[in-house]
């Protein structure tokens, strides 16, 4: 049983950096598909972020392109979202994820990941 646990996200000003971190735990857990998602208020999910852990290919989405970089720590099991020059619009709840099918292709869509943090709110003004 795999389980995915969110933390660092806060409260920041515009221009300001937050690194959110995702803790993987469980006997089966090897890593894979792994990504980060957003949501915010009245608005879908969406894809953030998202690292193939075995060959370290990455994913973004356009609007974080250059201020958000994801990466993987295979002997911790646990993957971060080191963010910077943050902007208002990112202010959502920000989900990790894992257990994605075809990550060159579905990347970014929710219904492709199997497992889910409980989620971490960021908030920027």
């Amino acid at each position: 049983h795999v389980q995915l646990v969110e933390s660092g996200g806060g409260s920041v000003q515009a221009g300001g950096s937050l690194r959110l971190t995702c803790a993987a735990s469980g006997d089966t857990f090897s890593g894979n598909c792994m990504g980060w998602f957003r949501q915010a208020p009245g608005k879908e999910r969406e894809g953030v972020a998202t690292v193939y852990t075995p060959g370290g290919s990455t994913y973004y989405a356009d609007s974080v392109k250059g201020r958000f970089t994801i990466s993987y720590d295979n002997a911790a099991r646990t993957m971060y979202l080191q963010m910077t020059n943050l902007k208002p619009e990112d202010t959502a709840m920000y989900y990790c994820a894992a257990g994605g099918r075809v990550c060159s292709l579905w990347w970014s869509q929710p219904v492709a990941f199997r497992i889910w943090g409980q989620g971490t709110q960021v908030t920027v003004s």
